[in-house]
């Protein structure tokens, strides 16, 4: 550990927090936003079951994805946070209102309307935050003396709420390719039925993000385009193609699983995409990894927690996942 660089490993751990976050909530924030769609009944109950076991769990790695950030890069933390506050505050009370309605219309039979009005709501406003917050990240951050120096709407542009509409449509997707995965019957055929158009708006939304994005910042073209990084840059865009045409064969074929996966591998490429984009720029244009990281000290304390806890959590997130590996009834897993 001497000679580690212990700012690349936590920015490693919290990198792979926040993808398994969007990755495992996004799915049911997913089911949220096409929950108007499903037939009351039968269809929009067998889509609660299939996320039902899973659903709080997957906040886990938002909480350690926060609590990382905060612990091994507060600057970055007390930079992002007050230029976000309202993105912040609204997903806060999406994710509140959707739990609770998650667990009322269980319990209240007689309100189950309302409830379910609150379980989109919930999803829809959580999911179009985590969008805007992206590209209000993206767009670059005012920073003056180590603190933030915008306004408190600075993070509302248009790059930014496209990038919260494209967030929308790819757990959309998500969400869609879960029900074709875990689900049968109406909520199945319903769910294969809106998968392949929203396969291509996720496909048009990331082209449009990715087109629009080397034209927020010259480092930004420079990274994707220049000689000779672009000869493995371009491969970011090979890939999603490929894995694009995958998940529209599979849809088209009428699997079960692989539109599931398919949809993960875009969301994966994305998230390298970005990755690309930004290093080694935690708040851009102007805050390295490095300028933003907490002593080493602390780095190296904090790091031994972290190898004992995240595999507790991989190990019952895969527990769970595979005690409900079939498929979800109405009455609840078979």
């Amino acid at each position: 550990m001497a000679n580690m660089d212990l700012s690349l490993v936590w920015l490693a751990i919290i990198a792979f927090a926040i993808f398994a976050y969007v990755v495992m909530d996004g799915f049911d924030l997913g089911i949220g936003i096409l929950f108007p769609s499903l037939a009351v009944g039968e269809e929009r109950d067998q889509a609660m079951n299939s996320i039902a076991p899973f659903w709080d769990g997957n906040e886990t790695w938002l909480v350690l994805g926060g609590g990382a950030l905060f612990a091994a890069f507060p600057m970055v933390y007390a930079i992002v946070l007050p230029a976000t506050y309202p993105l912040m505050i609204a997903m806060l009370l999406g994710l509140i209102f959707r739990g609770a309605a998650f667990e009322f219309r269980w319990r209240d039979p007689r309100h189950r309307a309302f409830w379910d009005f609150a379980f989109t709501l919930g999803s829809v406003v959580a999911a179009l935050a985590q969008g805007i917050t992206l590209g209000a990240i993206l767009q670059g951050i005012r920073v003056e003396n180590g603190a933030y120096a915008g306004g408190w709407l600075d993070w509302l542009s248009p790059f930014s709420l496209l990038t919260g509409v494209s967030v929308v449509i790819g757990y959309s997707l998500l969400g869609a390719t879960w029900l074709i995965w875990k689900t049968e019957g109406g909520s199945a055929r319903h769910a294969r039925k809106v998968a392949f158009w929203l396969a291509l708006g996720t496909l048009s939304a990331l082209a449009a993000v990715s087109a629009a994005t080397p034209f927020l910042d010259y480092a930004y073209w420079r990274r994707w385009f220049a000689m000779p990084g672009v000869m493995l840059t371009s491969q970011v865009p090979i890939l999603t193609l490929l894995c694009s045409a995958a998940l529209l064969w599979s849809l088209r074929r009428g699997r079960e699983r692989m539109p599931f996966f398919t949809s993960l591998g875009l969301f994966m490429l994305g998230f390298v995409g970005l990755g690309i984009s930004v290093f080694p720029y935690l708040v851009p244009p102007t805050i390295t990894i490095w300028e933003a990281a907490a002593p080493r000290q602390s780095q190296a304390f904090m790091l031994v927690g972290a190898v004992v806890i995240i595999p507790i959590i991989l190990a019952y997130t895969a527990w769970a996942y595979w005690v409900f590996r079939g498929k979800a009834g109405v009455h609840g897993y078979h």
